[in-house]
């Protein structure tokens, strides 16, 4: 299993940047525009249970992948869990801690790859790699939405 996580502090309250989530086009707003993704279904806001549906591109190839949230917190947290898609395993939480009317924003992802230990050691690197450019333009992209208000 491997762990990732990114954090930056947004000068905004918890409920702002909770507000911010629960837009319907967040996913569009959040998706860096070097990384294809298509969102086919989103389906229950921030509420546990709540379903989304991608459709990811590798090269020609498309994927799907079916998410549900499984925790909810509102103005804290939020989880959302794989239920199908490219790795075996995936758990992304979204925590957001008040720090003196500002809020601290964290994404945690504990995931595991197909094909195990081997592939994740020869190339979980690169999905670290990716992920965090996708976190710094996904955590620019909210300080930059939720300060302006």
């Amino acid at each position: 299993m491997l762990h990732f996580k990114h954090s930056s502090v947004i000068n905004a309250t918890p409920e702002v940047v909770w507000k911010f989530h629960e837009r319907p086009d967040i996913l569009q707003l959040l998706n860096p525009p070097w990384q294809p993704v298509q969102v086919v279904r989103r389906e229950g806001g921030l509420n546990v249970g709540a379903i989304t549906e991608f459709r990811l591109f590798l090269g020609p190839l498309p994927l799907t992948w079916l998410a549900r949230h499984t925790e909810c917190d509102k103005y804290r947290l939020f989880t959302d869990e794989q239920i199908s898609g490219p790795f075996e395993s995936w758990v992304h939480r979204h925590e957001f801690e008040p720090e003196a009317g500002k809020t601290r924003l964290t994404d945690a992802i504990s995931f595991s790859m197909p094909g195990g230990e081997t592939v994740e050691f020869v190339s979980g690197w690169l999905v670290q790699v990716q992920l965090e450019a996708m976190f710094r333009y996904r955590h620019y992209v909210t300080k930059r939405e939720c300060e302006s208000q």
